[in-house]
This record gives C-alpha cells, sequence and structure tokens, in this order.
C-alpha cells in the first residue's frame, strides 16, 4: 500500500529569520503505521506537492490552526480524485469538526497501537468518520523511537548547516497555563518516557544537535535528574523548553549538553532576572518566548519589558501576540466575551491581533508587537545572535571532540566571516 504522508505549508512569524525544522509529528506518527505500509513524506514548506504521483491512501498531519485551511485544500484535491483522505495531529484535534467535513477520516488522540486498526479499515472500505482516543491514551512504555528515515535530510538546513533533530521524553503536562491547548490534547498527567527509551532514541540519531520538544522538562525533578544523567555520555547539544530552577538541575543539564533553552519571560520581576543569570551562569543560552496582549498588558509594560530583556541580555527572543487558539482557557474567556473578531484560522499565526484587547485597541497591539521585535534587535540583528549561538555549540563541540571541521566551512557560509575558536 502507498501511503502519502503531508505536512502543509504555513507562515513563518513576520520578523523571524526563516528555517524549518524537521517535523515532528509526522516522524512519531509514521513510526505507529503497520509494517507493510509504505509510507512516503512531503513537508510542503520545502517542496511541492506532486497530486499526480500514485498514492492510495493520504494522511495530512497539521500542527499549527494556519495549516488547517491549506490541509483542507489538500484534502479536497485528493478526495475530488477518489483517493481516500485521514486527517491527524494537533491542529486536526483543536479543529475536528471543521476538518471532518474535508475528510474521510480524522484521527484524534495518539496513534500508539491504534493504527493497525485504521488501516485494516481502509483495507475494508469501511474507514470510521472519527476515531476518538482522545482520553485513551497509550501506556508510555510503547512510545518508539520516531521514523526519521522518512525526512530527505538534505533539506533541512539553514544556508548549509544542519538543523537539530527534533525527540521527546515525555508527554502531557501538569500545568494549565492559559495560551495553551497541551491539558486538552495531552492530559494534565505528566507521562515520563522510560529514561532508557528516551536515551536509545537520543542516541541512535545521527546529529550531535537536538531539540527535546517536551512542554516542560520542569515536572519530575527525579525523573528529569536521571534524564540528564544518562544524557551525559552522549554528548549531544540540545535546547528544549524550560528546565527546573534548581543547582543541581541546572548542573546536570549543563554536563548532558543542554546550549539552550526557550523560557517564558512574562514580567521584569528580580526571580525571572536571577533565572536567566542562573542559566547563563552554567553556560545556558536563553532564547526568550515574549507573549504579548494579555488584559494587564499596557503600551508602557510593553515598553518597560522590552528594555528589560535588554538588561538581561537575553541571546534571543520571539515576540507573539496572544492568540486565542481553540480549547484554551484563553479561547473561552476571549470567546465567551465577545471579544474575538477573527475566525479566519490563517490569521492565527501568533503575529496577527484577532481579537480586542483590555488595554489598547487591536490596531495598537499590532504596532506594539512590531516595536518589540525592531527595539529588542535594533542594536545586533537577529542573524548576528543566532551566529553567536552557534559559535558556542562549536565550541563546546570541539572541546569534547564531537566537532566536525567541515562545519567551519559551513559557518563561513552561514554568516560571512569566520568562526572563531
Amino acid at each position: 500500500m502507498k501511503f502519502r504522508l503531508i505536512y502543509p505549508k504555513w507562515p513563518k512569524l513576520a520578523r523571524q529569520t526563516e528555517f524549518h525544522l524537521p517535523p515532528h509529528g509526522p516522524v512519531v506518527f509514521a513510526a505507529a503505521l503497520p509494517a507493510d505500509v509504505d509510507v512516503e513524506f512531503v513537508d510542503e514548506n520545502l517542496e511541492a506537492i506532486d497530486f499526480e504521483r500514485p498514492a492510495d491512501f493520504v494522511g495530512i498531519s497539521m500542527m499549527l490552526s494556519s495549516q488547517v485551511k491549506r490541509g483542507w485544500q489538500i484534502a479536497d484535491t485528493y478526495r475530488q480524485k477518489g483517493i481516500p483522505v485521514i486527517f491527524g495531529g494537533i491542529a486536526a484535534m483543536l479543529h475536528a469538526e471543521e476538518t471532518a467535513d474535508h475528510a474521510d477520516a480524522v484521527f484524534l488522540g495518539e496513534a500508539e497501537g491504534r493504527m493497525e486498526e485504521v488501516f485494516a479499515d481502509f483495507e475494508k472500505n469501511r474507514l470510521r468518520k472519527v476515531y476518538d482516543y482522545l482520553n485513551d491514551r497509550p501506556p508510555i512504555e510503547s512510545v518508539g523511537p520516531a521514523r526519521r528515515d522518512i525526512l530527505k535530510r538534505e533539506l533541512y538546513n539553514y544556508r548549509g548547516i544542519q538543523m537539530v533533530d527534533l525527540v521527546h521524553a515525555s508527554r502531557g503536562c501538569r500545568f494549565n497555563c492559559y495560551p495553551c491547548a497541551v491539558s486538552y490534547l495531552g492530559g494534565r498527567q505528566f507521562r515520563p518516557r522510560p529514561v532508557d527509551h528516551a536515551i536509545a532514541e537520543m542516541a541512535a540519531i545521527d546529529n550531535n544537535r537536538l531539540f527535546i520538544v517536551d512542554n516542560s522538562l520542569a515536572q519530575d525533578t527525579r525523573w528529569e535528574k536521571d534524564l540528564f544523567r544518562e544524557m551525559i555520555p552522549l554528548k549531544k547539544k540540545w535546547c528544549s523548553h524550560p528546565i527546573e530552577d534548581d543547582p543541581e538541575v541546572l548542573d546536570l543539564a549543563a554536563q548532558a549538553g543542554a546550549w539552550y533553552v526557550y523560557q517564558a519571560v512574562f514580567d521584569t520581576s528580580d526571580y525571572i532576572k536571577e533565572r536567566i543569570k542562573r542559566y547563563h551562569d552554567h553556560g545556558i543560552a536563553v532564547e526568550g518566548t515574549i507573549l504579548l496582549g494579555l488584559d494587564s498588558h499596557t503600551e508602557d509594560f510593553i515598553k518597560r519589558l522590552i528594555d528589560f530583556l535588554l538588561e538581561i541580555e537575553l541571546d534571543l527572543a520571539e515576540f507573539t501576540v496572544l492568540t486565542p487558539f481553540p480549547h484554551t482557557r484563553a479561547f473561552k474567556k476571549l470567546h465567551s466575551e465577545n471579544r474575538i473578531f477573527s475566525y479566519d484560522w490563517d490569521d492565527y499565526t501568533a503575529d496577527k491581533v484577532v481579537y480586542h484587547p483590555a488595554q489598547m485597541s487591536a490596531e495598537r497591539l499590532q504596532q506594539m508587537l512590531f516595536y518589540a521585535w525592531d527595539k529588542f534587535y535594533s542594536h545586533e540583528p537577529q542573524q548576528v545572535k543566532m551566529s553567536k549561538l552557534f559559535q558556542q555549540v562549536l565550541r563546546r563541540e570541539k572541546a569534547d571532540n564531537t566537532y566536525q571541521p567541515r562545519r567551519r566551512d559551513l559557518a563561513r557560509q552561514a554568516f560571512g566571516r569566520p568562526v572563531r575558536k
């Protein structure tokens, strides 16, 4: 059986340097497919879809709300040709009812142990409209290595530099943050993979640089320490979402190769200032994730916040506006208050204002978002900051003998100047 798995194109943030990481959802899904399925993967962000290429069954994996309308268009094209289509992924779960109008089947939930049933139904021409396993999650021990072999690796580089590979060590999240849909998608229970399973997958990845995509590693201190201890011999360099603000955890993370973390910066408190300093003291860089447009945010607060980010010397920053994705607390509140003025999912890119803020007009919040990007990078452009981050990892790779000399030429190609030792 020829199964084509498609990842629809989506726009990058307006002020962000454009690069593309290998998507994680499709390779995890592919690992759950029956062994006799011949899967071909197409990432539309990097290559065009050949709609004339033969396929028996098409899967569309969507992570972002800004992918869904394009995903529906792709599905409609295939279904007009008589080729059945199944949807899955985060955005398919968030927009399930609308997506069902463009699908032969929609899969909700985690795929491990479920695909044999789906493909048996396909073979018997009796696909169900919805396979709902959102609240029936497979044992975390059943999560195996992702199918990275389906990726066209040569496409995932930035000016000749190989991008990080994505891997996950846990699912679920015990937090229930205001703008986030994870509690709906993966549940409020933190479900860590057995450490030896996660380590085995990391060790098998033919890339020294990883992105651990867990929502937060700071959920189980003992497990977190065990994971970092076992990562030390791998000599990988990695980035992740927040890790625990504990001296022993930070020390182990640094030994394990922590390159940088994505850290939400939500105020100008001493707590945040000291947290960033502790990361830096352990040699861990920080990319701040800055969400603008909460009901407490005024213009003056946003301006003070940007000044604060410069003061604490963040290595990079990514600015977004509050976006009320379906099945989040933000959506429920703003929808109930009739403050959302656009339900066009193409606008849900996290850099377009789609609701009425409390402290300013929507137009002014849009201007303040661009102000934030421009002010933070006014003295040192984003590509220069990215170059510094890359130089940091090159030095660390050389220190632990995982440095490959060929990368220096690639760095010159990428940034137009040699990388210093």
